[in-house]
């Protein structure tokens, strides 16, 4: 949980980090597994320690959209104003990369409230960071042409994997850019062609 020590606000306060390894419980999941569903009881605020997830909104139709990933050190602040709020999740919550996750328990967030102004400061400025990530994806939708939303999906997954090469399929990239697969592997080819990616099964690197 290395990853803890070194947020500003938990480093500031070593009683905050105390209790968030005293009331959090840590597990590990691969790759693929779901954290959160839509419409779902919140019960605990998850912290990744390590990997990372991808916070998606679907559609009735089953359709995706990337709305943001969480990287170590980062919480889902949907989890934390949905539990405060006893709401149900707006959202899907996915590990993009195999992590590993603390969970704090819903009914422990007012005591942390109550006590602690760094796990306020902590939050908004996730909340911050969130905001201004939706309005990119707003901008993104809005006015940005699909391969550059691609090619800027593809970036942020190769910055998350600190890897030039990107494990993922076509299919998972149009589902969190919220098109059709044949769509992107069209556009996926014509940046190959361009120089831009090399294409492999199941990996894409940027050049």
């Amino acid at each position: 949980m290395e990853h803890l020590e070194q947020i500003p606000e938990f480093r500031s306060s070593p009683e905050l980090l105390e209790e968030l390894y005293k009331y959090g419980l840590q597990k590990e999941y691969k790759a693929g597994t779901v954290i959160l569903n839509e419409n779902a009881s919140i019960r605990s605020i998850p912290i990744v320690t390590r990997g990372a997830m991808r916070v998606v909104r679907t559609e009735e139709e089953g359709k995706e959209i990337l709305l943001y990933y969480i990287k170590a050190g980062e919480s889902c602040i949907m989890s934390f104003l949905g539990g405060l709020h006893n709401e149900t999740s707006k959202v899907k919550a996915e590990v993009e990369e195999d992590a590993e996750i603390l969970f704090l328990p819903i009914e422990k967030v007012p005591h942390f409230i109550r006590l602690y102004p760094q796990w306020l400061d902590y939050i908004f400025r996730l909340y911050h960071k969130r905001f201004e990530e939706l309005l990119e994806v707003v901008n993104a939708i809005a006015f940005k042409k699909v391969d550059e939303r691609l090619l800027d999906l593809l970036r942020k997954k190769s910055e998350l994997a600190s890897s030039k090469t990107v494990q993922t399929t076509h299919e998972q990239l149009a589902n969190e850019l919220g098109t059709a697969r044949v769509v992107v592997s069209r556009l996926l080819k014509q940046l190959e062609e361009d120089g831009v990616v090399t294409l492999g099964r199941n990996k894409i690197t940027l050049l």
